[in-house]
């Protein structure tokens, strides 16, 4: 099941790396959707799982290409 603070981090980031993508000018794909298929009985292998695991993989894309491309002067 989702741990709100988790989300509410993953969110965050989102949000920022978004802006940061955004701001610089950048294209990158959308994040991914957060699972609206959760029965909250704790399934081993929950989407939240897959979830998870998806937006740490984003995030870390996201960063790459934030490091990896020169900023412009505006």
């Amino acid at each position: 099941m989702v741990e709100a603070p988790a989300l509410r981090e993953v969110r965050a980031q989102f949000a920022a790396l978004g802006a940061a993508l955004q701001a610089r000018g950048l294209s990158f794909r959308a994040p991914p959707p957060e699972p609206t298929t959760c029965c909250g009985k704790g399934c081993n292998g929950c989407v939240w799982e897959g979830f998870y695991a998806a937006a740490a993989w984003w995030i870390e894309d996201a960063q790459h290409l934030l490091n990896d491309t020169p900023a412009t002067a505006s």
